[in-house]
């Protein structure tokens, strides 16, 4: 299957999570929950290591006593721990595939991608130690398990499977695994994560309040009625005959019982490489870095503040102007969502109305002058009774299938492209109305794009549409290309509202 097909089969689905959750769409929300189910694991962690006792002898039976003795506070913690790393990986998971069915891996994206890749792995091995902690048939398993695939390493001297032999342990394996679970690999993965994040803006770890409590709710009541508990004692004599495997963490385990750890190993990291380089397969030209013109920026820093990949910083001026800062766009890390344009107040299409537009920061292979005259002339095409303009995104509903008489769609990079004053630009020139059209809500391509229209839109952040622009004529419907129904809709009732806005006004004009 390309990589088409699986997009427009998720939107499908993702548009059925929209009419279940609405905002609280938890497929929005991926990156968030795998933090909050992280907080869960590291509260209850904690809490069961007051109780638990790190020996050969007293691991398994301070487990158990936890779990039968204290079931109501202890057991329900251990439960909970055990769910929220399953969900944790879960939403890992959903989270790489989302990210990959969307395309939103390549270009500047790269970098998360690539880093997040083996955050996973890091998750697991963390779960890994965990279970070997409650030394029971199945910690057995894995420890047995994981000494092999350790034995067929060049970094490790000897065999690490003879420390199972019967009598070979000791209380030092569990102060090596008590050691690793609790603080080297819980320190390894928050120094990852910050890595994994780096280069975003605005980044937020919190899910949304109500997502959050229905998501924990959830949780405890799996932890109500399916308690986790442990096998039998290990018992380095036997070998254990049935098990119940957490396949979240535990997957390649029986693999063991087919292949060689040699072959495991070639598994793993075949994988792990072939998902690391998925930005650069097949390859694609970037796209232009935004540019800053000098004589046209005061060093506001509103693109700075906007923009979604961190591209932006801001130093002292450097040319003698009598502004103390300019902004430096880095071209390694600009996705070229051109997010920054529309942030720029001298991006204001009615300066200079009759020479070129200049504006502080610009987008190289489609200037904001362009863009302008881009608008002047689907604005002089447009005929009928109500003539409707309507601006989309290259990652969004393709806005040129609404084309008709009385309709011209324009396609940019982003929503979050268009300065406000343009949409006012549009209404003056002799549209009747415009509509954003631009990623689903709250699920921009680019992150923030159409979340700082709507913002400037509704005036509370910068550029702010100005208050003589007639609100009533503009609209804002988000879709994505499987949405033609929804979007098509959307201006159905615009028209029909804009309809009734030239009888009620029949005068008015220029609109705004």
């Amino acid at each position: 299957m390309s990589a088409a097909p699986i997009k427009r089969a998720y939107l499908v689905l993702e548009n059925w999570f929209n009419l279940s959750f609405g905002s609280w769409n938890p497929l929005y929300h991926l990156g968030t929950l795998t933090f909050f189910f992280f907080w869960i694991v590291l509260v209850s962690g904690i809490y069961l290591f007051l109780f638990f006792h790190g020996s050969l002898d007293g691991a398994y039976a301070s487990v158990e006593r936890m779990t039968h003795e204290q079931w109501y506070a202890a057991g329900i913690m251990r439960s909970l721990h055990r769910y929220a790393s399953d969900a944790a990986v879960g939403t890992i998971l959903l989270h790489m595939f989302r990210e990959f069915a969307l395309d939103r891996h390549h270009g500047a994206r790269w970098y998360s991608w690539f880093t997040g890749v083996p955050l996973l792995w890091m998750v697991v091995t963390l779960g890994i130690t965990g279970y070997w902690l409650v030394w029971d048939q199945l910690a057995q398993y894995i420890a047995i398990g994981s000494a092999k695939l350790m034995d067929v390493l060049p970094i490790f001297f000897g065999s690490m499977a003879r420390n199972f032999l019967e009598g070979a342990l000791s209380d030092r394996f569990f102060i090596l695994i008590e050691f690793l679970h609790l603080l080297g690999q819980p320190m390894l993965l928050v120094f990852a994560l910050w890595f994994h994040v780096r280069r975003l803006s605005n980044v937020s770890i919190n899910p949304p309040r109500g997502l959050a409590i229905g998501s924990f709710l959830a949780l405890l009541t799996l932890s109500l009625i399916k308690p986790a508990v442990s096998h039998d004692p290990a018992d380095l004599t036997t070998v254990p005959q049935v098990l119940n495997l957490d396949w979240f963490y535990l997957n390649i385990y029986p693999l063991l019982d087919y292949w060689s750890a040699g072959s495991i190993w070639i598994l793993t990291i075949g994988i792990t490489f072939l998902l690391m380089i998925l930005p650069w397969v097949p390859p694609r030209p970037a796209g232009a870095a935004a540019v800053v013109d000098l004589d046209n920026c005061d060093g506001c820093k509103q693109c700075f503040d906007d923009c979604p990949f961190d591209a932006i910083t801001v130093q002292a001026r450097t040319d003698g102007a009598r502004h103390e800062r300019e902004v430096v766009v880095d071209p390694a890390l600009c996705a070229a969502c051109g997010i920054c344009v529309g942030s720029c107040h001298a991006s204001n299409p009615f300066r200079k109305a009759e020479k070129e537009l200049k504006t502080g920061i610009d987008m190289p292979q489609l200037p904001i002058n362009q863009v302008r005259t881009m608008t002047d002339t689907a604005v002089a095409a447009l005929t009928g009774d109500v003539k409707i303009l309507v601006f989309g995104c290259n990652h969004g509903f393709d806005v040129t299938r609404l084309n008709s008489d009385d309709t011209i769609g324009l396609s940019l990079f982003c929503t979050g492209m268009i300065p406000p004053t343009l949409i006012e630009y549009a209404l003056r020139k002799g549209a009747d109305g415009v509509m954003v059209a631009g990623c689903r809500h709250a699920d921009c391509y680019f992150r923030f794009g159409n979340r700082w229209m709507e913002k400037r839109l509704e005036g509370e952040q910068a550029p702010v549409l100005r208050k003589r622009a007639d609100r009533r004529r503009i609209t804002i419907q988000g879709g994505a290309e499987t949405d033609h129904n929804v979007v098509e809709g959307a201006l159905a009732a615009f028209r029909q509202e804009l309809s009734r806005l030239e009888q009620v006004e029949p005068e008015e004009s220029p609109h705004g």
